[in-house]
């Protein structure tokens, strides 16, 4: 924090925040929509650096106070109000003020499931009695960090952030114990019977996300036992992050109905492949909003949920007279600063100690290496089609909010420095790399990831204020929470090892 204080009589964040343009009328809006479809109650819901969604319910009789006043949360919401293994409160101990979580009407969408039931996504802030910075935006608030780094970067370049991600997660049986038992299905590869055999529950899935404005586009059976990939389309970045979020909500509730487990952990099972969760990515100048509705005579939230950017300039597609392929030049710099700070991304696109058993597990296609290709999954990028990249270093378990900002800041890096990546390698990397080529690896754990994000201060800057602290702090604790455990792998390695 700055440290500065609010002059008397000069507007504080919240209350600007609260006092903005067109907000007054949105909040009628929801009101209106919450009469019109009989909800009764409301989860004003945020999220934490570890991509978890917290918050409180409230009966919707109370709507426009809390649209005016927000709810409260400790501070410690932001890092789950977890303990590290000292027994400290990670972040904010008890001493520590209430955040003020303020709702963004737009966002208000009904829950399929139990239509009593909306949501609605906040946006925290400091406490209105703080003595320093009172009413300022919460810098460990990764949703809302990322609608300022997005702001500022549209300001500086002109430019929008649209994109997709690929969103593999596995289907898990319960034992007995309530404890997972495997997956559903075979580990077939695309194969259309094991997609048939959970059809049932992508079904339903498909029903859901529809209903809170999910465009969904394609699925298939993955590699490993149980697991889907079901893909939503492309958009602003925001957008993309509270869609993802709200993917894995309808998950696990689609999981209870099914009695299954919705299974976001990267790496189950060894020998098989891990979920990922690739982020294809291009930046864009203009465009305009449209709505997909997708046939429902009445919508089951307001407008926004079903609003996406289309058309307009994609600034990385190939420039005809230079290249048919290669991406054109601001494409080009966005890659060059991905790559000159993947290391450091890899903290936060691989960011629980189990992201790294993908990395180790071989034959598998998982990026080990800082490189950039065409078609060429041996690459930590590749370019998926003209016009976007696929940015390959991310897993299931990824906090997007925190992702998105820290590509932004590279990619900013990218342009102002005109960054290079250099031609793109064509062959099988670990082939190229046998005939002399240096390649930087990728850390091949939580605890060196942790290492280079400390070291570079371009991507820590996507986590302003109190976020880089909170992050390093929780993430530091969970690396050292593994070095001091000990596994299953322990005694059977050692039990018998002397006499």
């Amino acid at each position: 924090m700055t440290g500065v204080l609010v002059k008397a009589g000069a507007m504080t964040d919240v209350e600007a925040y609260v006092a903005a343009d067109g907000r007054a009328e949105l909040v009628k809006q929801v009101r209106a929509k919450i009469n019109e479809l009989g909800i009764q109650y409301i989860y004003y819901q945020f999220i934490s650096i570890t991509g978890r969604i917290v918050g409180k319910g409230v009966p919707a009789d109370h709507w426009e106070t809390i649209a005016d006043r927000g709810i409260q949360l400790v501070y410690g919401a932001t890092a789950n109000l977890f303990l590290d293994r000292y027994r400290n409160y990670i972040g904010y101990g008890p001493e520590a003020a209430e955040l003020v979580a303020i709702p963004d009407p737009e966002t208000f969408c009904q829950l399929p499931w139990d239509k009593r039931v909306a949501r609605v996504y906040c946006t925290c802030f400091r406490n209105r009695e703080e003595e320093e910075n009172p009413g300022a935006f919460l810098t460990s608030d990764c949703r809302g960090n990322l609608k300022r780094i997005h702001a500022q970067f549209r300001e500086e370049h002109g430019l929008q952030l649209r994109h997709g991600c690929e969103p593999e997660m596995m289907w898990l049986k319960k034992g007995a114990d309530g404890q997972p038992n495997g997956g559903v299905t075979k580990p077939n590869c695309y194969q259309i019977d094991q997609f048939e055999e959970l059809r049932p529950v992508f079904l339903r899935v498909i029903e859901y996300s529809k209903a809170m404005g999910l465009d969904m586009i394609q699925g298939d059976h993955e590699d490993a036992p149980g697991q889907l990939e079901l893909n939503f389309m492309y958009d602003d970045a925001l957008r993309t992050c509270d869609r993802l979020t709200t993917y894995r909500q309808i998950c696990a509730q689609v999981a209870r109905e099914f009695n299954l487990i919705a299974c976001f952990m990267t790496k189950p099972f060894m020998g098989v492949s891990a979920s990922g969760c690739h982020h294809n990515l291009s930046l864009w100048r203009g465009g305009e909003e449209t709505m997909s509705t997708f046939g429902l005579e009445q919508l089951p939230g307001l407008n926004e949920n079903f609003a996406y950017t289309k058309g307009g300039e994609n600034t990385f597609m190939p420039v005809p007279e230079a290249s048919r392929r290669k991406p054109g030049p601001i494409g080009l710099n966005c890659i060059g600063g991905v790559i000159e700070h993947l290391g450091a991304l890899t903290a936060i696109g691989c960011s629980t100690v189990n992201s790294y058993r993908r990395l180790w597990d071989t034959g598998l296609w998982a990026p080990v290496y800082s490189d950039w290709g065409y078609q060429n999954r041996t690459c930590g990028l590749r370019v998926s089609a003209p016009g976007r990249f696929e940015y390959r270093a991310v897993d299931s378990m990824v906090n997007p909010y925190l992702m998105a900002g820290a590509l932004l800041k590279a990619f900013d890096d990218g342009l102002k420095r005109n960054l290079d990546p250099g031609e793109p390698e064509q062959r099988n990397l670990y082939e190229a790399m046998e005939a002399g080529k240096q390649v930087k690896k990728l850390p091949m754990s939580l605890g060196e990831a942790l290492d280079r994000l400390a070291d570079d201060e371009v991507i820590k800057s996507a986590m302003p204020g109190e976020m880089y602290p909170l992050y390093h702090w929780y993430k530091r604790d969970e690396w050292e929470r593994f070095l001091a455990t000990t596994s299953s792998w322990d005694m059977e390695t050692y039990m018998d090892c002397l006499p």
